[in-house]
């Protein structure tokens, strides 16, 4: 089963972002908001119940991430609201998760919101758009990924809250 373990941004924090522009190009493909999420680790192929169980040892405290302050590139195919905060939160998920899954990724924490992915280039006037939103994470989410010829969908298969 393919997992990721996530923080989901609150309601509001939805409501500024769908506020974006989302134009439509050839070859781009938004995600629509329920689909938004901070990775805070990718597991790839994993075991589920390996993964709560590790994530049930996970001694965090609530924390509060920031949401812009523009639409930026990540690589050259993925259109993303930056999102910081999170840091510290992504590094005890990776401490409780290290022996769960893929090796954790030898590179530093970007935190972000994928908007959309496309091939032949953003959509115009998407990178650079302003938004600003905060929201509070109390708990983290572990996610099974499942790709589908209309894009990928997200279960929800526990949620673990921050208490630390």
């Amino acid at each position: 089963m393919r997992l990721f373990i996530a923080a989901r941004p609150s309601a509001a924090a939805v409501a500024a972002i769908e506020r974006l522009p989302r134009p439509e190009a050839p070859g781009v493909r938004w995600l629509s908001a329920d689909q938004w999420h901070v990775t805070l680790r990718f597991l790839g192929e994993a075991d589920p119940d390996a993964a709560a169980t590790a994530l049930a040892a996970l001694v965090a405290a609530p924390a509060e991430a920031v949401a812009g302050p523009a639409t930026r590139l990540l690589g050259d195919t993925v259109l993303v609201v930056p999102v910081a905060g999170l840091d510290r939160l992504a590094a005890a998920v990776v401490a409780v998760t290290t022996g769960v899954g893929e090796l954790p990724e030898d590179r530093p924490f970007v935190g972000h919101l994928t908007l959309c992915r496309f091939r032949e280039g953003p959509p115009p006037g998407a990178v650079g758009a302003a938004v600003s939103a905060a929201f509070s994470v109390e708990e983290v989410v572990l996610v099974r990924s499942r790709t589908l010829p209309g894009g990928a969908v997200h279960d929800v298969l526990e949620r673990f809250p921050l208490a630390g």
